[in-house]
């Protein structure tokens, strides 16, 4: 029952991006949208268990708020005439495991004004992270632990 489902929303989703409703248009949408699910299935049913809702929700508004934060003081350097910031590329050591859980972290990063997530070495134990504020390694490793990954640690 899934899949007729996500084929139907792909489907739909690729003749309205492409704002050609012909019979040929929707048969290629029909075909991409079955290949593509055919390809992606693993992908749509790992299935994550949520400790807690309220949790989850938290996460949510700690990333908007920081979110938030990161805006206005990239904003604010652009509109500075002198810019002041300090980047480097920092080894952030992990302790969140699964592929889905340094994907989320990674991602909540790189969506952050003036951070991005570089590479994950091969033993999933480190994060590198190029930040365009490092005025000291040490609290910014603290701000990704506790912050980011200790919420994610205990949302999901």
């Amino acid at each position: 029952m899934r899949y007729p489902l996500i084929i139907s929303s792909f489907t739909f989703l690729w003749v309205v991006l492409t704002s050609d409703y012909s019979y040929q248009n929707f048969l290629l949408g029909i075909l991409l949208s079955s290949l593509i699910t055919l390809y992606t299935w693993n992908l749509f049913t790992h299935k994550i268990k949520f400790k807690n809702t309220h949790k989850i929700l938290f996460l949510g508004l700690f990333f908007l708020w920081e979110l938030i934060i990161a805006n206005l003081r990239v904003a604010n350097e652009i509109i500075k005439p002198k810019m002041t910031f300090t980047p480097g590329i920092v080894e952030v050591p992990l302790d969140v495991k699964s592929d889905i859980h340094i994907t989320i972290l990674a991602n909540m990063i790189s969506l952050t004004p003036g951070t991005l997530s570089l590479y994950i070495s091969d033993d999933k134990k480190s994060l590198f992270v190029h930040t365009m504020y490092l005025d000291d390694r040490k609290k910014f490793i603290s701000d990704i632990k506790n912050g980011f990954e200790k919420k994610i640690l205990e949302a999901l």
